[in-house]
């Protein structure tokens, strides 16, 4: 299904170029044109139809924060080549907590990222055809699923598979941006016909500066994807840097010119917001003029590029929890490649949550875009103060001094001041407009990111904790070797005498002479039938029978087992030898008890005791 494995030593072959590379990692940015515009409208509403023209100043000041953190992240890229993005800068230049900040934050942007992006792309669907409506939750949960598997198959082989809608997608959208513009400039551009009804229209709010915030707010999601390319420059080809920053200087400009001409259109032509026709829908049936081919063929890349935005997130989550796994921070599962050489634990621990999140929010962008943007830009706002201190640092060394961090070398670079103001005014800028985001979307949603965060925070340094408690009482430092074994006690578990318990015997008499067999009745005539047996087969070991008058197998022998527990001394061993018949098919070993198992679950925590399976193959 995923493909066959691939070697270690294919990971070079692995890596994308920029074309590629712009179909992974920008998909999530781009997509966001299709409902950034809808977003800022659907607060504008509550003021009225009057209050669209607003739209429009909002786009041009989104477009300019674009265009800062575009010139942020690409002097990120350049520094931090081996990727990592935020949780990396932040890590090295402001400290642990700054960076699992900005990681909560990230981890949390992608999930939603998918849950968003998926929800959206089913909404497009659902605008063409409305019957799906009841069914679009489970719609999205599959499309999730899809991503998934595709994924698991490998970062080249998906880049390539989502590169063809991708580039779809922008020439259907830059044909219709284009087209609607010259329409409009020729005056043939006409309004949308039968706009869907909105009960928001009639609620005349006043227009007041928060209502503005509250809808700039909402069109930041449009730049929620700028961070991905610098979280996975590893991904791209040699020279990874100048690949990557080329790529991401691309992505902002498609981005950028795209939410102009969409948001400019959509206000010309009065579409309105809704959760039954998309604005997309909308302006793509007014400037095509119907429901035709060119309407069908705009929707369906609308909905392929909203379903591949979920790739981003595929592609970055893996990557950033393998590095907060690979500092401590994460189970160290999310660090193992699986065989196609992608993060695997990663990739299905996105899928699960976020398609958790779809079925919570009934697959509803409204919904989740309040909990959207503004764990993306707390990173974004740490990630730039990060830079900030880094070209700081930077300015302090001498000429040909070098200082080596985790992530980068520090050398002296001329012009560190320029860099150091283009990095601290972008995290100014992108801490402002988490603040507005933070206050004007807090009772929509945001305040469980925001509670959220810290929490996620703790979790990773209990695991972090747990880790170096580990590595502590595992190290050698300081060690003393403990006292050799005085004593080595062997319990063998008897249910009947035959083959099986004789080879375990066997073993038993191997590791030690101090062996007693003991057996569990609840049938006094079979237990004599046993103990007749076992003087003939036992060898001379000595056989304790434990009588069960409630007709439990493992209660006696646990009992009897922490009675000798609690009599031994810290030179001494036990080892309680199981034996177990291994059928030749796996439903046949169903049928038969796995004692072993039980007694490993209980006694685990036990000091000095250790409990050995010893197979029996039955054959045919």
């Amino acid at each position: 299904m995923i493909g066959r494995p691939l070697p270690t030593a294919d990971a070079p072959h692995q890596t994308i170029g920029k074309a590629i590379g712009l179909a992974v990692f920008a998909s999530d940015a781009l997509s966001s044109t299709a409902y950034a515009t809808q977003e800022m409208m659907v607060i504008l509403a509550l003021a009225g139809a009057g209050a669209f023209h607003f739209s429009i100043p909002l786009s041009f000041g989104i477009v300019i924060l674009l265009t800062i953190l575009t010139f942020s992240y690409e002097q990120t890229i350049h520094a931090y080549p081996g990727g990592g993005g935020a949780y990396i800068v932040a890590r090295d230049n402001l400290g642990e907590l700054p960076a699992q900040t900005a990681g909560a934050a990230l981890l949390m942007d992608y999930i939603l990222t998918v849950a968003v992006s998926i929800s959206s792309g089913v909404a497009q669907i659902v605008s063409a055809a409305p019957t799906l409506f009841p069914y679009r939750v489970w719609i999205a949960v599959a499309l999730v699923m899809f991503i998934m598997v595709i994924n698991l198959r490998g970062v080249k082989e998906s880049g390539i598979v989502f590169s063809i809608p991708t580039y779809f997608f922008i020439i259907m959208m830059y044909t219709t941006v284009i087209l609607g513009l010259l329409k409009y400039f020729t005056g043939s551009l006409m309004p949308v016909i039968n706009p869907p009804e909105i009960e928001m229209i009639h609620a005349a709010h006043p227009i007041t500066f928060f209502l503005i915030l509250r809808a700039f707010s909402n069109g930041t999601a449009a730049v929620t994807g700028v961070e991905a390319i610098s979280n996975g420059i590893t991904a791209f080809r040699e020279p990874r840097s100048k690949n990557a920053g080329q790529t991401l200087i691309i992505m902002a400009f498609i981005l950028g010119s795209l939410l102009l001409g969409i948001t400019f259109l959509s206000y010309n032509i009065g579409a309105l917001p809704s959760e039954s026709e998309t604005v997309i829908s909308q302006m793509m049936r007014t400037i095509y003029e119907g429901r035709g081919v060119m309407y069908i063929a705009g929707i369906v890349a609308t909905t392929v590029i909203l379903v591949m935005a979920a790739n981003t997130a595929f592609a970055d989550f893996p990557r950033l929890s393998a590095l907060h796994a690979g500092d401590g921070f994460l189970p160290r599962q999310m660090t193992f490649r699986g065989s196609r050489l992608v993060y695997s634990y990663g990739i299905v621990s996105l899928s699960v949550i976020a398609s958790l999140l779809i079925i919570i929010f009934q697959a509803s962008v409204t919904n989740l875009i309040p909990l959207y943007a503004i764990g993306v830009f707390l990173s974004f706002t740490l990630s730039q103060f990060g830079m900030a201190r880094r070209w700081w640092k930077v300015g302090h060394l001498q000429p040909g001094e070098e200082r080596v961090e985790k992530g980068s070398t520090l050398r002296f670079e001329n012009g560190w001041q320029y860099k150091l103001v283009i990095n601290g005014f972008g995290a100014l800028v992108t801490f402002l407009v988490m603040m507005v985001f933070g206050i004007t979307k807090f009772l929509d949603g945001a305040w469980i990111v925001i509670i959220l965060t810290p929490i996620l925070v703790s979790i990773f340094y209990a695991i972090h904790f747990h880790y170096k408690r580990v590595a502590s009482r595992l190290s050698l430092t300081n060690y003393n070797v403990p006292p050799k074994i005085r004593r080595h006690r062997v319990i063998l578990t008897v249910g009947g005498v035959h083959r099986g318990s004789l080879t375990a015997l066997r073993y038993a008499r191997m590791i030690t002479d101090d062996v007693t067999a003991v057996h569990v009745t609840i049938d006094p005539e079979e237990s004599q039938r046993i103990q007749k047996k076992w003087e003939i087969w036992g060898d001379g070991v000595r056989l304790v029978v434990l009588d069960s008058p409630y007709r439990l197998f493992v209660e006696p022998l646990l009992e009897y087992i922490e009675e000798i527990a609690k009599n031994m001394q810290p030179n001494e061993l036990l080892t309680i030898v199981v034996p177990q018949f291994i059928a030749r098919g796996k439903a046949t070993q169903l049928l038969h008890q796995r004692t072993a198992d039980t007694l490993r679950k209980e006694l685990l925590f036990q000091k000095n005791i250790v409990i050995t399976e010893v197979p029996y193959q039955l054959g045919e």
